[in-house]
């Protein structure tokens, strides 16, 4: 990989684990533009993926009793079907191409979410598959999963109670099937520890914060950072083509 700063790694990592703790949502939509960025695209993709899952782990602890297995399970074998074409996508691609891909699945993913678009096909079990699909492709190809399943719960009209650990399961799972699929990311030690201490503290921060900020304008900031990230990623793409 090469020499990358540890200052500007960890002012990612730390970031992106404030949010997700902070507002339930945010990690990779706000890390992973950055992280492509700052490493490359395959790099990048594969610590997010990495990062997101160890969050995820650590997130679905106190929330287990609560995700809904049968729900889950057409979202999380469809993920698994589809990674593999994700992980394909990544290694073959030019870097400009990916780039811009992974820049453009970003930015709609982000106003997908923002405006909370109901989609009638995104109901019972088709539903799930496909919401499963398009997020384990999205994963492991751009190291953002999340959105399809938001997009899929909402239309199914899931309690933010209930979606949150729920989310968190499916983030377990298919960055495990990403990381299996992508390997994982070729950092040294130094910054390895440089990225468990960034997502410690984001983590402490975000807790600290929680319930001090009002949550609507900080999910919208978190947005507003995804969609510039995402932007920018397309922009660095089409000047590299």
């Amino acid at each position: 990989m090469g020499t990358t700063g540890e200052v500007p790694l960890a002012a990612i990592v730390l970031l992106g684990s404030c949010v997700q703790w902070l507002t339930g949502m945010g990690f990779a939509l706000v890390s992973v533009p950055a992280l492509v960025l700052l490493l490359g695209p395959v790099e990048g993709v594969v610590l997010a993926n990495c990062a997101a899952g160890a969050i995820c782990s650590v997130g679905l602890l106190g929330g287990r009793r609560r995700v809904r297995l049968r729900s889950m399970a057409p979202l999380c074998a469809a993920a698994a079907c589809t990674v593999p074409a994700g992980t394909w996508v990544t290694h073959q691609l030019p870097e400009p191409w990916l780039l811009l891909v992974m820049g453009a699945l970003v930015t709609t993913a982000t106003l997908l979410v923002m405006r909370g678009i109901r989609v009638p096909a995104l109901h019972g079990t088709r539903g799930a598959i496909a919401a499963g699909a398009a997020g384990g492709f999205m994963n492991s190809a751009a190291g953002v999963g999340g959105p399809p399943i938001s997009l899929y719960a909402l239309n199914a009209g899931w309690p933010v109670r209930e979606f949150v650990p729920n989310a968190m399961f499916y983030g377990v799972l298919v960055n495990a099937f990403s990381v299996a699929s992508n390997g994982v990311p070729d950092l040294t030690g130094t910054q390895w520890a440089t990225v468990v201490t960034a997502m410690t503290t984001g983590a402490l921060l975000g807790r600290t914060l929680a319930g001090h900020l009002p949550e609507p304008r900080t999910r919208l900031l978190v947005l507003l950072l995804a969609l510039a990230g995402g932007l920018t990623a397309v922009t660095k793409g089409l000047w590299g083509l």
